[in-house]
């Protein structure tokens, strides 16, 4: 069959042929798979820069979830998936799918489920969210971060606030009821004054300074102030200063894969594709043969539209 490959972290992945895929356990069901997302977790791990990339060797094929056709018929949404979504086929666990409707759109949820399950799992999943909370997304221009603030207002949020470098694309962002500007302290200490959770896609030096902002103009007698790193979009690393952590009620965790079990993970993705079934949550899809994917890799990407690649066009 044929397939995305990486053979090096320096150039796009290949489109060549692999081995035919073989179910061998009590769960495994090979699927033809018709949609596989070029997400930004997908681009970190062909460039070997996520932090579980240590734990994969080349060459490989790339793809963390995609939607597939079982000989049956039935259509199933995967995470995972062996050797990797971008193939014309996968052995996928079924105990990490679900079955879709028949009705449902595989590009649709290709390109949105991943999108949307992100932020949902750490609302849902990694803390206690209370209705009516605020919730600050940072890098809130970016794809998740823009389905973030969705995610935030249907699971609750009293109040979302879209933190970028972008004061038009903030203006831009649907639901959200205040926007800040990285880079402005001051704009930053009078948006997030009654922030409760933080949903961070960057990390690095803005987190710091966007931490330190939020803080500053905090009530001493306010809650805590629980900030969620989910991406590292503005670097891997960030210098929190102890004194930061020692004299507030900042709680730092993050949501990935690692802090959640697979069998968490699975469980919340019905509640996900139902909600794009019927339109609440939607992210444009591009459409792209698999074949086309050395070209199409190198495309810039766009937070407003998915590139997905269709293995069996």
């Amino acid at each position: 069959m044929r397939a995305a490959v990486v053979t090096s972290y320096d150039e796009p992945p290949h489109y060549r042929d692999v081995p035919e895929p073989r179910a061998g356990g009590e769960h495994d069901l090979v699927v033809d798979v018709l949609a596989a997302g070029l997400h930004p977790r997908v681009r970190m791990q062909a460039d070997g820069s996520h932090y579980t990339s240590a734990r994969e060797h080349l060459p490989l094929v790339p793809g963390i979830d995609g939607v597939g056709r079982a000989p049956g018929g039935d259509l199933w949404y995967f995470l995972g998936g062996a050797p990797g979504s971008m193939a014309e086929r996968a052995v996928i666990d079924t105990r990490r799918g679900i079955a879709l409707p028949e009705t449902a759109d595989p590009v649709a949820v290709a390109a949105t489920l991943n999108c949307a399950i992100a932020s949902w799992l750490a609302l849902r999943r990694r803390i206690t969210f209370a209705r009516g909370s605020t919730v600050m997304v940072v890098g809130a221009t970016g794809g998740t971060g823009r389905m973030a603030v969705r995610v935030a207002h249907h699971l609750g949020a009293g109040r979302v606030i879209a933190v970028g470098r972008d004061a038009a694309r903030l203006a831009a962002i649907p639901g959200a009821t205040g926007t800040a500007l990285l880079g402005d302290p001051a704009g930053l200490t009078r948006a997030g004054r009654d922030v409760d959770v933080v949903l961070d896609f960057l990390w690095g030096p803005p987190a710091v300074a966007t931490m330190a902002a939020l803080l500053a103009g905090r009530d001493p007698g306010a809650g805590p102030l629980t900030w969620i790193n989910l991406g590292e979009m503005a670097g891997a690393e960030a210098a929190v200063p102890a004194g930061l952590l020692r004299s507030s009620r900042l709680r730092l965790i993050g949501s990935g894969q690692g802090s959640l079990t697979g069998a968490e993970t699975a469980a919340e993705v019905p509640a996900v594709a139902a909600l794009i079934a019927d339109g609440t949550f939607a992210v444009p899809a591009s459409p792209v043969p698999l074949r086309d994917v050395e070209r199409t890799w190198t495309r810039p990407a766009d937070s407003r539209s998915r590139i997905v690649f269709l293995p069996g066009a």
